[in-house]
């Protein structure tokens, strides 16, 4: 009996240190320094989007829906399958591009995803989800003018504050690494408190920064312990440093964006760029 004790302890260690993967959490994501970072274990909405699916196996809303399930517990690579399963049924429907490229680019897959998005801004050019993220996988390759362009296509298109907001955060941020900073700041002009209020989110306190209302130790407050948001709001204010020159201090803000590990969120995956481009 206390050796069966002893051996069940040891297992719960080895899960609480991440030694042993969990069922149904598969890696996602292996980094260059060799960390992996693995899915979320299915709470059921995986198995009823699948069971709704397989009563209607080439319905291309049930396979969005499915690949979105997927995504909702950081399946991504399980996600980009699905979505390309959808695209096989209908390879010109923009919708799949979309989410196949988002999802690409959470698994760090730049070309693909800047292909399929791409495909699809040809496609259908009034999806807001391709050109936002068309704008990531272009700032995150460095191309800042070029984002610059996508997140300018995107803001109109944004469905409500929150994604207003990102796209008002990235169209200055992407500006201001292009080096047009009178744009950058023009593109701020029409950021409203009332908008500020509505989307409530990490890219509303990162245009705060911007904005010159709050210092960047006052970014993060104590309620910001999820990993996505400290990984999001770490870089804004490591970028916010990099505009104005001061490399030290931004450096130190994307490592503690990495150290989050929120690696899904943006800002971690534009922190690892800009650690490469740091260096």
């Amino acid at each position: 009996m206390p050796g069966r004790w002893s051996a069940a302890a040891a297992l719960v260690t080895l899960l609480a240190a991440g030694a042993v993967p969990v069922r149904g959490q598969s890696v996602q994501y292996r980094s260059p320094a060799g960390v992996e970072y693995r899915s979320q274990p299915d709470t059921g909405a995986i198995a009823r989007a699948e069971a709704a699916l397989g009563m209607d196996p080439s319905n291309v809303d049930r396979i969005i829906q499915l690949g979105l399930a997927q995504s909702g517990v950081r399946q991504y690579r399980e996600a980009v399958a699905t979505f390309t399963r959808g695209l096989s049924v209908a390879p010109d429907h923009a919708v799949l591009l979309r989410w196949r490229g988002h999802r690409s680019l959470s698994i760090r897959e730049l070309d693909r995803a800047l292909d399929d998005l791409t495909r699809g801004a040809r496609l259908d050019s009034t999806i807001y989800g391709i050109w936002y993220h068309l704008g990531i996988v272009r700032y995150v390759r460095g191309e800042f003018a070029a984002a610059a362009h996508a997140f300018a296509r995107a803001r109109p298109l944004a469905p409500n504050a929150g994604e207003l907001a990102g796209s008002h955060d990235w169209l200055w941020t992407a500006l201001s690494r292009a080096g047009r900073t009178p744009e950058a700041q023009e593109s701020l002009a029409t950021v409203t408190d009332s908008l500020l209020a509505a989307a409530a989110n990490a890219y509303a306190q990162r245009i705060a920064l911007y904005l010159g209302r709050v210092g960047p130790d006052q970014v993060l407050t104590p309620a910001d312990t999820g990993d996505i948001a400290v990984a999001t709001l770490s870089y804004g204010v490591g970028s916010w440093f990099l505009v104005r020159g001061d490399t030290a201090a931004a450096r130190e803000w994307f490592v503690r964006s990495v150290r989050s590990g929120g690696w899904p969120a943006f800002g971690f995956i534009a922190s690892e760029a800009e650690l490469r481009r740091l260096r």
